[in-house]
């Protein structure tokens, strides 16, 4: 009976135990499921599912014309869900030789046989996402959407895609840097249009349910659970895509040519400051014989300007102590010396005495040097001041990032000394960009109205303008208009008669000067900057451009020889494609319009005389000489230079008699007895029967024919 009843209250004890526990469980259940549920059904569901942000569509840049110069283009993952409800045994392996065979033939990376093995393997092990492909285009994933199996679409074939953006530029390395990148390859390195207007090109991203599923993958539930994004805008650059493309082109036929480091190219339409071309190209550091663009030296690396900055010198002197371009300096022999620092000119001048005309036009260093040492020695800080009164001392705050802050040095600089005044005032001992440069030349071609370099038109959203950029005035006068009128004449000279004579168009005048500036030296060599920058056309300035090419390796290193002929391709092709700046055939000029009139070669006191009476400005290079030769320099001024035909006689060398009268000709041939002369025609020689530059004897007959 004892056993009984200790058997019993045995049992008795363990049916309370088991009681007092389902209690527990049915307590914490209600627990669960109606007092903390809202909070446990929060927690799985943000468990198994959260929302993704989806990037919104990167808006587009254009060139000037609506041309398409970056864009993004859709990618996508693509995978399948082979354990999808939808998916019975049968189904899968019915249709898996064919889904893998497409994906097999289409892309080509794997066998039909390894398509299949992953497939099956992901079957079996029960995975509900196996990716198959990414980086697939618009028009493969189209192609993709008919294949076996995944034609069945999302919810019955478990087919699943995840878009991505990627950017492209339809012309690759066109104006590459300037386009620019934003977060180059997830880098986080950002440059050129891409990161300056970045605001506006990268629109509002959104948001997409996405559910988490076996193997800790991500899945998008479905497309409508998407929230709502908006896509960028499109930005419209003052880039010609044409020009650029000649740019470009012109410029890396330049640097293979002289095997030159590195070089830069920029177009600017003058007036309104926009930027039409822009090339930054250097040598491939993998592949010696190719140029890239990784670096934009127009906006980015100041360098010593060399002879381009003797523009702004000159204007300088003339403005302060209103200098002639008459005015004579004494270069001797091309040679001078500042505390015991040697300044020479690149080649020895014809004559120690030249004007400040032909400083410019021949680039004299030494007529520079010496010229502003003149004026400024006791007061050095004044053409410092005038400098930076230009501007050229200030960043134009242009809208791409990395701009160079220009350097000129001030007489409060430790580092001032003696040879601070001439070396600057011909190119040294100061740091500036090329854009920087141009934009100073294009104030002058401007008539000294200064603009700010502008890369960007309008920001437009669906086809509509909604912010245009105006052009935008840095200094409204940056000098007087006429020291603005004889820096004109001055770089139209460097073309007609000076360092720039390459440059000669026969449609159009160029204005403008060459550079050639020293380096330093490598490997046991000099190096050399080549430069040219000035504007076109001369008598309507309309485009302004600048080319610098560094470090030319072969021969020839001179701004007119290297860096003249890509100025020149840009500007013919330019001049031959703007009909606006063409003049009208049948244009009628007004009556009282002034213009200079047509001067034969001759005697300059005779030439002098008339020109003075018609009140027809007119300069010349050498007062003392008695035969001049004639030209205008604009439409309303001549330009007379000495002409050697009476050396070339006493020489016995036949001369150019083109251009002058019969009078003229027969007092200097007959009444000397050099030649005899027989005329044809009126008016002034055009034809010769002896070419010039020929040996004669006394005597010799010559036939002339006038027109």
């Amino acid at each position: 009976m004892e056993d009984k009843k200790d058997i019993l209250w045995r049992v008795y004890l363990i049916y309370f135990f088991i009681c007092l526990f389902g209690v527990v469980i049915i307590y914490k259940i209600f627990v669960i499921q109606f007092s903390e549920g809202d909070q446990w059904r929060a927690k799985s569901k943000n468990f198994s599912t959260k929302l993704f942000d989806i990037e919104a569509v990167r808006g587009n840049i254009y060139d000037d014309n609506g041309i398409l110069l970056a864009t993004s283009l859709p990618y996508y993952e693509v995978g399948i869900d082979v354990n999808t409800d939808a998916i019975t045994k049968d189904i899968f392996y019915d249709n898996v030789d064919s889904l893998a065979y497409s994906f097999s033939k289409m892309f080509q990376d794997k066998s039909q046989k390894e398509y299949k093995k992953i497939l099956v393997k992901a079957r079996k092990d029960g995975d509900r996402w196996v990716t198959l492909q990414r980086g697939v285009s618009y028009t493969e994933l189209q192609i993709i959407k008919k294949f076996p199996l995944i034609r069945k679409g999302r919810n019955k074939g478990g087919f699943t895609y995840i878009q991505t953006n990627k950017r492209e530029r339809p012309f690759q390395n066109l104006a590459a840097r300037t386009i620019g990148k934003y977060n180059d390859a997830g880098t986080g390195k950002s440059y050129g249009l891409e990161i300056a207007y970045n605001n506006y090109l990268q629109g509002e991203s959104g948001q997409r349910l996405m559910q988490k599923i076996a193997g800790g993958v991500w899945k998008s539930i479905n497309d409508e659970n998407e929230i709502k994004l908006e896509d960028g805008a499109d930005v419209v650059s003052t880039i010609d895509i044409n020009i650029q493309d000649v740019a470009e082109n012109s410029l890396m036929n330049c640097l293979e040519k002289h095997g030159a480091d590195h070089g830069c190219l920029v177009l600017m339409e003058i007036k309104s400051g926009e930027i039409k071309a822009i090339a930054n190209l250097t040598r491939n550091s993998k592949d010696s014989a190719m140029y890239v663009e990784n670096l934009n030296y127009a906006v980015g690396v100041a360098t010593v300007p060399g002879s381009t900055i003797k523009l702004a010198s000159l204007i300088a002197v003339m403005e302060d102590y209103n200098v002639k371009l008459d005015e004579i300096v004494d270069i001797g022999d091309g040679t001078c010396f500042f505390s015991n620092k040697k300044v020479s000119d690149a080649e020895a001048p014809e004559k120690s005495r030249v004007s400040v005309l032909e400083i410019f036009e021949h680039s004299s260093n030494v007529g520079v040097s010496k010229l502003i040492s003149r004026y400024y020695a006791k007061d050095p800080q004044k053409f410092i001041d005038r400098l930076c009164k230009m501007n050229l001392n200030s960043a134009l705050n242009v809208s791409i990032p990395g701009e160079a802050i220009p350097y000129f040095k001030n007489t409060e600089d430790k580092t001032w000394s003696a040879i601070s005044l001439p070396w600057i005032s011909h190119g040294y001992e100061s740091r500036i960009t090329p854009l920087q440069i141009l934009n100073f030349y294009s104030a002058v071609a401007n008539n000294g109205k200064m603009m700010r370099p502008m890369f960007v038109k309008e920001i437009r959203r669906r086809g509509k303008t909604i912010k245009a950029f105006e052009p935008e005035v840095i200094n409204s006068s940056i000098c007087s208009q006429p020291t603005i009128d004889k820096a004109k004449i001055m770089m139209e000279g460097v073309v007609l008669y000076g360092t720039g004579r390459a440059l000669k168009a026969s449609n159009y005048q160029i204005a403008g000067k060459t550079g050639t500036a020293q380096m330093g030296i490598v490997n046991g060599k000099m190096t050399y900057q080549a430069s040219f920058v000035g504007y076109f056309p001369a008598d309507n300035p309309t485009y302004s451009c600048i080319v610098v090419v560094s470090a030319p390796s072969g021969d020839a290193y001179y701004g007119g020889a290297v860096a003249g002929p890509v100025f020149k391709d840009v500007a013919d092709k330019v001049y031959s494609t703007s009909l606006e700046i063409h003049k009208e055939i049948n244009a009628v000029q007004p009556k009282y319009a002034m213009k200079a009139p047509t001067v034969k070669n001759g005697s300059q006191l005779e030439i002098q005389n008339v020109l003075t009476a018609l009140k027809v400005k007119n300069i010349t290079n050498d007062k003392k000489a008695e035969w001049v030769l004639s030209s205008a320099i604009d439409s309303s001024s001549v330009r007379m230079s000495a002409n050697k035909i009476e050396e070339e006689l006493k020489s016995g060398i036949v001369p150019n008699l083109a251009g002058m009268t019969a009078r003229d000709v027969l007092f200097l041939l007959e009444n000397n007895n050099y030649m005899r002369v027989k005329l044809s025609g009126s008016g002034a020689v055009s034809k010769q029967s002896l070419n010039a530059g020929t040996i004669f004897t006394k005597g010799t007959q010559i036939e002339l024919t006038l027109l």
